[in-house]
């Protein structure tokens, strides 16, 4: 239903961080209404499990996705995701507490 992960490393830097916490919503139904801004975590063979933002949902080839961060891989590299991959949906972003005067 629910699932609480840290995000390792910035590939949706600035807005996720290394450390930040996401909480995930994993019930199919919201799987299947997947759109254009949301932002999912997925397991990718070549890759391990990644945060991304949705770029487009094509109903026959996939989900395409996109990265903010510096370097960050998208489905120009990945290819699309199949919907099985999606681990889930983040409805809730937790950004890690920093030191004051780091950004």
């Amino acid at each position: 239903m629910f699932r609480l992960l840290r995000v390792a490393g910035d590939s949706l830097s600035p807005e996720y961080r290394d450390g930040d916490f996401v909480l995930l919503v994993t019930l199919p139904f919201f799987l299947r209404r997947l759109q254009e801004g949301d932002v999912i975590v997925f397991r990718h063979a070549g890759y391990g499990t990644l945060i991304k933002r949705v770029l487009r949902v094509d109903p026959e080839q996939g989900i395409y996705v996109t990265g903010s961060g510096p370097g960050s891989l998208d489905s120009r590299r990945l290819g699309p995701i199949r919907r099985r991959a999606v681990v889930g949906k983040v409805i809730v972003h937790i950004p890690a507490s920093r030191p004051k005067g780091r950004v």
